[in-house]
């Protein structure tokens, strides 16, 4: 079975490290609008819409990606909030099993700082001696590695927004046409594909240009939920200051 448009800029939007897919939806995060004025796209179908959408969202020199991702592999939930460019700049968090990160890439150089519950969930199968001195040597510390490194391919491939969105628009989009809405305050509407008994809907602005401004899925396999925002922003990628552990210096 195909994959739908939406589906795609799902998965695409949720390409980062170890992560699969999106993640639930908040209801919080979108209101329906009361009553309407002028008709946005007017003439225009769902796949019109989300082609617009596409085309917006992919001009775009930068913009900021935040949302609940379910990780196939460890069965956890990975919450995201980066901001990322073309340059491959990249800056923002990530946290999983009560842990978290923050990470930053700037030029050549990956910079993580890992809390001690991020560690020692990523410990599982080392020693106790050997978490230990994991702990001891990097936990709130900033340590920084070669983006070209093998632990660092795919953070670095994650801060390119070309490659993250390499996958919208791959096919023409069936999308149908749904309520207004808005997205932290933004007006939006949306619109919606389905495969089966997956669904997917994705929120595009009505003023201004048509970008992204959310995609849900709720799909068995490739649930989630992703916010776009601060799009052609400056992405506040910036080396840390102070003491930075070398890895590759280390053997790391």
């Amino acid at each position: 079975m195909r994959r739908t448009t939406l589906a795609a800029l799902c998965i695409a939007a949720a390409a980062t490290v170890t992560l699969t897919a999106c993640g639930t939806e908040n209801p919080g995060t979108a209101e329906k609008t009361a009553g309407k004025s002028k008709e946005p796209f007017a003439g225009l179908t769902g796949g019109e819409i989300a082609e617009r959408a596409i085309d917006a969202t992919k001009s775009a020199s930068s913009l900021r990606m935040k949302g609940e991702v379910p990780d196939e592999e460890s069965g956890s939930t990975i919450k995201m909030d980066i901001a990322l460019n073309k340059k491959g700049d990249c800056a923002g968090t990530m946290s999983m099993d009560g842990g978290g990160a923050d990470m930053v890439k700037t030029g050549d150089t990956v910079y993580m700082k890992f809390d001690e519950a991020f560690l020692r969930a990523q410990s599982e199968g080392s020693s106790k001696d050997e978490t230990q001195a994991v702990v001891d040597m990097m936990a709130g510390k900033w340590v920084k590695t070669a983006a070209t490194g093998a632990d660092a391919k795919d953070i670095a491939g994650f801060c390119d927004l070309d490659s993250v969105l390499a996958e919208f628009g791959d096919e023409r989009s069936n999308a149908e046409r749904g309520d207004t809405t808005k997205v932290n305050s933004t007006p939006a509407i949306t619109i919606e594909e389905k495969d089966g008994k997956d669904r997917y809907t994705a929120y595009v602005a009505t003023e201004g240009k048509p970008y992204l401004l959310r995609v849900v899925s709720k799909s068995a396999k490739d649930p989630g939920d992703v916010t776009f925002s601060d799009y052609n922003k400056p992405v506040p990628a910036e080396a840390p200051k102070g003491k930075v552990l070398d890895l590759d210096a280390m053997g790391g």
